[in-house]
């Protein structure tokens, strides 16, 4: 006595709700990527027409001596300060602060790694950066 069957599995597989969760997952993907913040620094970068929120108290000016010679001021002083010191004066001066900013001036010829360790030196110790501007 042959049973045979009557109703066959279909081997076929609908991928119509595969493709919508692929979709919605790129979607969500898209989504979260364009939260996330690439900077680690807060700079305030102030347009040069108008005014920054936050004031500085304190100012960092790096200037360019030739053959790749800096030099760092702190609030304007004539006097150069090794940039080894440079972070013990800042945290000396801005240990009082509530909300502590300190700006950072530098010539156009100095190089933007030159600015970005002293932005460094605001990054460990959780300090604003404003990097200051001329107004066109």
């Amino acid at each position: 006595m042959a049973l045979k069957r009557i109703t066959k599995a279909d081997p076929n597989i609908s991928m119509s709700s595969m493709t919508d969760i692929v979709f919605l997952l790129l979607i969500f993907f898209l989504v979260t990527s364009t939260l996330v913040n690439p900077n680690a620094l807060k700079l305030l970068l102030p347009k040069s027409t108008g005014q920054v929120g936050a004031k500085a108290t304190v100012s960092v000016s790096i200037k360019d001596w030739g053959e790749d010679r800096y030099t760092y001021h702190i609030n304007g002083d004539e006097t150069p300060v090794p940039f080894e010191m440079v972070e013990d004066l800042l945290i000396e001066q801005l240990q009082q602060e509530e909300d502590p900013t300190f700006s950072i001036y530098s010539d156009q010829s100095v190089p933007v790694g030159e600015i970005v360790s002293v932005m460094n030196i605001a990054k460990r110790n959780h300090y604003k950066v404003i990097l200051a501007t001329q107004p066109e």
